[in-house]
């Protein structure tokens, strides 16, 4: 099965330097991302939903700005491809600034085996909920 993109901006009133750790860093991820988030000897992030545990490389980093996992293959941690594509499955977190009014944007790129955008949007609002009430903002 394909994968399907999931695409969403969530405003927030914090800083970019204030949101920017808890995108980057297990232990910011596992307060609202992951029920656990770790970071193991290969240097891999190991998220855990549902006492399911998912391994994804840091793919990309721009400080303050963007991180880009990729997740890999639970069976023997090779980068996963769906049949016959080159697309792998990821997350993107991008913090945007308005330059007028200095809100910052939440963009999330999200991909998975499915088509089901509405179990997307409630999963990423709960989420961003959940951070937004760490952060204060």
């Amino acid at each position: 099965m394909k994968n399907s993109h999931f695409v969403a901006e969530y405003e927030f009133k914090a800083s970019r330097k204030v949101l920017y750790p808890y995108l980057n860093t297990a232990s910011g991820l596992s307060l609202w991302f992951a029920d656990d988030a770790n970071v193991d000897d290969d240097k891999l992030f190991v998220f855990n939903w549902d006492d399911e545990k998912h391994k994804a490389r840091l793919a990309v980093q721009r400080q303050n700005h963007l991180v880009k996992f990729e997740f890999l293959d639970n069976a023997n941690d090779t980068e996963t491809t769906s049949e016959g594509t080159d697309d792998k499955p990821f997350i993107e977190l991008c913090l945007d600034e308005n330059d007028m009014t200095g809100i910052v944007y939440l963009k999330v790129i999200d991909t998975a085996t499915t088509d089901n955008e509405e179990e997307f949007q409630e999963i990423w609002k709960q989420l961003t909920d959940t951070l937004r009430e760490i952060v204060g903002g």
